[in-house]
């Protein structure tokens, strides 16, 4: 498995931005797609964006598309995630995560197709 490390969470007013990073550490970054997922308090963990190893293609839930954008640097083992227009229901734990595939083209949006997971940083949009 590789080790994921998130960072860039914080406190910030509605309308403000925040950039979410995360760092891969252990084995090859390359072959795997990577997936943010948030977690509100009392409620289940949610799809947010994804996208595949090449970075050709990603994916979004509707609820953020226009306001969030995912990107890769394959050469830093990062992963990056950009969020401008935040609301307060935007409030939760963010988490990276990371499938390894042989598909370079294909994003996954499922929890379930991921196998490594960081431990999360707190987003908190103040109204």
């Amino acid at each position: 498995q590789v080790q994921l490390v998130e960072s860039g969470g914080g406190l910030v007013q509605a309308g403000g931005s925040l950039r979410l990073s995360c760092a891969a550490s252990g084995r090859t970054f390359r072959p795997y797609a990577m997936g943010w997922f948030r977690q509100a308090p009392g409620k289940a963990r949610e799809f947010v964006a994804a996208i595949s190893v090449s970075g050709s293609s990603t994916r979004y839930a509707d609820s953020v598309k226009g306001r969030f954008t995912i990107s890769r640097d394959n050469a830093k083992n990062t992963v990056y995630l950009p969020m401008n227009s935040l609301k307060p229901e935007d409030t939760a734990v963010y988490y990276c995560a990371a499938k390894p595939t042989a598909y370079s083209g294909q994003a996954y949006f499922s929890p379930n197709d991921y196998d490594s997971w960081g431990q999360g940083t707190q987003v908190t949009v103040s109204s």
